[in-house]
């Protein structure tokens, strides 16, 4: 214990991140004469980490709020700091650890299993993460939701009432692979009481298997994805009634290729399909779900797919063409996105529009950071459709400007 004590290290780090956004059209389509809205959010920080030789513990306090939420002169505020991250790994050896409480689960290229930075809440879980560190890298996560010890009844915020995953990574000369298992678990109503509160609850599960791999050919960066999901998703039910169930069968495909033109200019160009249900009728559910990702970072920035907006089912292919500069200490990114629905739509085609993607970024010293950009939509008729948005002429567009401030508080010096 002496030993662990003097080795101990402490930081102590904070964040403040406030983002000005203009929208006209982001995540559906604007209606007709609609006015543009300015919103600021702001995202507050505390960060302790603590480690020495047999575990590390680290807690992220957190505070999100727009500005404008409370009154000038508050005196309770309605929405509390929280804790975003509370956790502690146990070192059992060289190899094994086990990391419990509340935690980002950040896997891959984040499509499956991701922090969700841009939003300024973030997602985290509650878990238990078993860790083995090899030539093969091996994670097993269990979640599991309760609401007491009375009953088997979780009725909470969570999408899930249970979660399991199994991910396997090993790093070669020239490449990276990793194969993801994960159980999706979620309650499904079976009976009702009083007031319609549930009595009973049944589990249906979805699983998704697949894997991710990075290599470099010829000077080319290339990474690539290739899930598969199975089983049974819940179909939600009115109050009191009992909610139904569908079989699942989806995939998911992407390919991203990344070349340097010299040490300051990359570009690149992508692929990726998302598979879904024809709206002409299915018997099955073949809409993939990116579940738990960062699915900002995919399907261009304006959010019109799989970011907590639904678009009718019918899955995304999503052609992409993208550009990145750095001369000097700001960085130039851009992309093109070409869109259309993998399933049929009732009286349309399929495709869906065109999304053109700026932005920027300056770091000063590492510790400051301001970033801004600018996206515009170029919708379709059938993006119209699905978004249930009557056909307009209004411009589809969004700005942000975002500044981050990262210091670090204190650090302890080990000897």
């Amino acid at each position: 214990m002496a030993g662990s004590a003097l080795y101990a290290q402490v930081k102590i780090s904070a964040e403040l991140r406030p983002r000005t956004e203009y929208n006209h059209g982001v995540k559906s389509p604007a209606m007709d004469d609609q006015d543009a809205s300015i919103i600021t959010s702001q995202r507050t920080r505390l960060n302790l980490d603590y480690k020495n030789e047999s575990f590390a513990f680290g807690v992220v306090m957190q505070d999100v709020r727009k500005w404008g939420d409370e009154k000038q002169l508050t005196t309770n505020a309605e929405k509390d700091l929280y804790l975003h991250q509370a956790w502690a790994e146990w070192f059992m050896s060289d190899k094994f650890s086990l990391k419990a409480g509340r935690q980002q689960l950040v896997y891959d290229d984040h499509r499956i299993l991701g922090s969700v930075g841009w939003a300024q809440q973030a997602r985290s879980h509650d878990l238990a993460l078993f860790k083995y560190a090899g030539e093969v890298n091996v994670h097993l996560g269990i979640a599991y939701n309760n609401e007491n010890l009375n009953n088997n009844i979780y009725t909470g915020p969570n999408v899930y009432k249970r979660m399991q995953f199994l991910w396997l990574n090993h790093k070669g000369d020239n490449y990276t692979a990793s194969v993801l298992f994960l159980s999706n678990g979620k309650a499904q109503n079976l009976e009702f009481g009083a007031n319609n509160s549930v009595t009973k609850q049944d589990v249906i599960c979805s699983r998704t298997l697949g894997t991710h791999i990075k290599t470099e050919l010829a000077g080319i960066k290339l990474a690539g994805n290739l899930y598969y999901q199975f089983g049974e998703e819940v179909i939600k039910a009115n109050p009191g009634t009992p909610d139904g169930k569908i079989d699942l069968s989806a995939y998911n495909f992407s390919l991203d290729a990344t070349m340097s033109l010299n040490e300051n200019v990359n570009v690149g160009a992508g692929y990726e399909l998302l598979s879904g249900t024809d709206q002409t009728g299915a018997d099955k559910n073949n809409s993939f779900a990116p579940l738990y990702g960062t699915n900002h970072k995919f399907n261009g920035f304006m959010d019109y797919f799989y970011v907590g907006n639904p678009h009718g089912n019918v899955g995304l292919h999503d052609i992409y063409l993208k550009a990145n500069a750095k001369p000097g200490k700001v960085k130039f990114n851009a992309a093109l996105h070409f869109f259309s629905a993998d399933g049929d739509i009732v009286d349309q085609s399929k495709g869906l529009g065109t999304e053109l993607d700026f932005w920027c970024g300056y770091s000063h010293k590492g510790q400051v950071q301001l970033d801004f950009g600018y996206s515009h939509m170029f919708a379709s008729d059938a993006l119209y459709a699905i978004k249930g948005v009557p056909e307009n002429n209004e411009a589809n567009n969004w700005a942000w400007v975002q500044l981050t401030f990262k210091p670090t508080l204190f650090e302890s010096k080990k000897d």
